[in-house]
């Protein structure tokens, strides 16, 4: 297949998925979206393990344009969400547009002629203007670096890669890690399986999960009066933005969640020296801060078995503690997260001067406004560096992401300009900032080690550190002044070129 088109996406998520939406309410139909499994939907077609669920309201954690009265929950499980991106991709007349089955694995930016290379997975080539990443920070499954992880002769398996043909019923089974997956899942299987050795490195703050339907007089309202659901969702808005003070301004603040973690945790576990290792040892908000209900009642069965100790090897039919002690195993199953500060491979994408965009992010990933990067023209990505959130929907703030790209590709057609480069000086500058307003945060000071931090620098390349009205605020118009231009025609060979800004043509 192959050929050219004016924009290349990748991804069928919430970010992809919504840039395509946008894209034709434009008038822009000249684009491809490329999905590397067989579905659209993104992490919540990959992550189908038992108990798949968002831990953001489900009127907020959904698209401003496409709400969706019909939602069974409060907070969404992830076949209905699945489900929704889906009949999003009917209503809007994207499906046309997607490749399903189709991974990109090589970007090449060609300087001379102004346009991106894409190499897929089935041996075809694409050209395209404009490149759109959406493959976002929560799509390759990170693994632990235990020895012997590889001689292991039973059944094993990541939770996002979850065997649903293959039993646990009476099955002793081993699961390392207990994050966010993890205290959904375990739940799920323990009623079924005859043993379970939980590994925990690090215990995380559990709170209780408001949970509930949602009644069927409400989904009736909110079809007959849509407008009703929009004030319930800006009332889930402003609560939750009430969250960046305790977050990211004031951390003493988490002084009263804790207390209510704590309360939760002693109403649930009567086990004083179990209760004892799943009680955190940093402060609230550290580590990204999870909802269960049913979490607790499951570590506690007896069999259970809570091993704080560590992993020193796995074996072929087993796993040895760091105190030594071997404990035989059928199934193994990896609750271990993803490589959110690593989201981008070395030897995927390539911008000008063949830098590898990979390797440019060793030190951790950097970008202006969390969409464009120095190097690499026309190129746009949607939950890119410190566009995650630790307070809110990160659909508002994916949303706030296409608007400015949407702008960009407007400014680049009424200007005749064949492509934009952010100046190095005002990625710098941007990322300054960023990190300056990170550094008293709870996230970078609370004491944890997290995900959300960079384990080759340290800096916090996930998170963005304020209210998220701002981050669209910052977003609202594209800035031609922070980018150098070439114009339309241009082969670019005398190099870049800066046109005149917009207002001063």
């Amino acid at each position: 297949m192959g050929g050219h088109h004016r924009v290349l996406i990748i991804g069928s998520g919430f970010a992809g998925l919504g840039m395509a939406i946008q894209l034709k309410a434009y008038g822009e139909h000249d684009f491809v979206v490329f999905e590397k499994e067989r579905g659209i939907g993104g992490t919540w077609w990959v992550n189908h393990y038992p108990g798949c669920a968002c831990d953001v309201q489900s009127h907020l954690y959904s698209f401003s344009f496409a709400l969706n009265p019909d939602w069974s929950r409060r907070y969404a499980t992830q076949p209905e969400i699945r489900d929704y991106l889906q009949r999003c991709a009917d209503r809007y007349g994207v499906c046309p547009h997607v490749r399903l089955q189709t991974a990109v694995e090589h970007l090449q930016w060609n300087h001379g002629g102004q346009y991106w290379t894409l190499t897929d997975s089935n041996g075809d080539t694409w050209t395209g203007d404009i490149v759109v990443s959406g493959m976002g920070g929560l799509s390759r499954p990170a693994f632990p670096d235990v020895p012997g992880i590889e001689r292991f002769r039973g059944h094993a398996f990541h939770s996002q890669q979850w065997d649903h043909d293959h039993t646990l019923a009476g099955k002793r089974v081993a699961v390392i890690g207990t994050g966010a997956s993890a205290i959904q899942f375990v739940p799920q299987i323990q009623p079924h399986v005859e043993r379970l050795d939980l590994y925990q490195r690090t215990p995380p703050w559990i709170v209780p999960k408001p949970d509930r339907p949602v009644r069927p007089w409400q989904q009736r309202l909110y079809r007959a009066v849509p407008a009703v659901q929009r004030v319930v969702r800006a009332g889930i808005y402003t609560l939750l933005e009430g969250r960046v003070l305790p977050f990211a301004i004031a951390p003493r603040l988490m002084a009263l969640p804790r207390r209510q973690a704590l309360a939760h945790l002693r109403r649930q576990v009567a086990d004083a020296d179990l209760r004892r290792k799943l009680t955190p040892y940093y402060t609230f908000g550290c580590k990204r801060v999870l909802i269960a209900d049913d979490y607790y009642p499951a570590v506690c069965a007896d069999n259970v078995e809570l091993i704080t100790s560590g992993v020193r090897e796995i074996r072929e039919h087993g796993i040895i503690d760091a105190d030594g002690r071997e404990r035989q195993v059928d199934t193994l199953i990896f609750g271990t997260g993803f490589s959110a500060a690593d989201p981008i491979p070395e030897g995927m994408i390539f911008g000008r001067d063949g830098r590898d965009l990979g390797r440019e992010w060793q030190g951790g990933p950097s970008a202006y406004k969390g969409t464009t990067v120095t190097g690499f023209p026309n190129l746009f990505m949607l939950m890119g560096p410190n566009t995650g959130l630790g307070h809110s929907s990160v659909v508002y703030m994916i949303e706030s992401q296409i608007r400015y790209v949407l702008d960009a590709i407007r400014r680049m057609d009424r200007h005749g300009i064949a492509s934009v480069e952010v100046r190095p000086e005002a990625q710098h500058a941007f990322n300054a900032r960023v990190q300056r307003r990170l550094s008293g945060t709870v996230w970078n000071v609370g004491g944890c080690r997290s995900w959300y931090l960079h384990p080759v620098s340290g800096r916090n390349v996930t998170l963005w550190p304020d209210f998220t009205w701002r981050f669209r605020l910052q977003t609202r118009r594209f800035d031609l002044q922070a980018y150098h231009r070439v114009p339309a025609g241009d082969s670019g060979a005398g190099g870049r070129q800066v046109m005149p800004a917009e207002g001063q043509a």
